[in-house]
């Protein structure tokens, strides 16, 4: 199981949010890179980097200051926030992104996301964000009428490798997952699942592990001291 420190970015700052609320942010770093090379140095193997202000507005918004990350540490990143083109993929990697994270343009055009997979493969993921049960798009500000676990298996059959499971009501709250959620999507598709939101102690990591995911999303419990990576296993 891979730990993802998160770098949520908004007006170029390193932030995190609660429960997706963009009035309802604290900021840790002025520098994103700063942060990214302090978890680089703490035993990051990858980062996860969200676009704040393009989840928001749907088209990538800090540019400069993730391709300043990508310069500054040697470990791969991966993103998403407002991608919605296949233009805006290709822009991502050829800075030197490794995976690209589609949310909204996944839930609303198919044959988008067929098409990149069929260019880009595995470095296509896509991120899941649910709201009670149902997937959110536009930043989280909206709710569509497509059930996550539905949606999951049809990215599946897609060609989908790798999904980010985020719960929104747990996000930002150092609760806890949902883990009764995250164990349901792991036993119903055979994709790799990331698991974010929530997390607040290495005991939930524990569980998540136990669960089988993939992956783990880690932000404000890391920025908060809740979880060292010093005392994880990060690969």
């Amino acid at each position: 199981m891979i730990i993802y420190p998160a770098i949520d970015i908004k007006d170029g700052r390193c932030v995190r949010l609660t429960q997706g609320k963009f009035d309802e942010e604290k900021v840790y770093f002025q520098d994103p890179q700063e942060v990214a090379k302090l978890w680089e140095q703490k035993g990051a193997q990858v980062l996860h980097i969200v676009d704040l202000d393009g989840a928001l507005e749907g088209r990538s918004k800090n540019l400069s200051v993730i391709e300043r990350i990508v310069e500054t540490v040697d470990i791969p990143l991966q993103l998403g926030g407002g991608i919605r083109s296949l233009e805006a993929i290709e822009a991502l990697i050829s800075i030197g992104v490794k995976r690209v994270i589609l949310g909204t343009k996944a839930v609303q055009d198919k044959e988008m996301l067929k098409k990149a997979v069929e260019l880009y493969g595995d470095r296509i993921v896509v991120s899941i964000d649910a709201k009670a049960g149902f997937v959110a798009v536009d930043g989280w500000t909206k709710t569509s009428t497509v059930k996550a676990i539905d949606f999951a298996k049809e990215i599946e059959l897609l060609g989908v490798k790798t999904i980010v499971y985020t719960d929104i009501a747990r996000d930002g709250m150092m609760k806890g997952p949902n883990f009764h959620a995250i164990k349901e999507l792991k036993n119903y598709v055979a994709v790799d699942i990331i698991a974010s939101g929530g997390v607040s102690s290495l005991e939930d990591l524990e569980t998540l592990s136990e669960i089988g995911v993939a992956g783990v999303i880690v932000g404000k419990a890391l920025y908060e001291g809740k979880v060292d990576l010093a005392d994880v296993k990060v690969g």
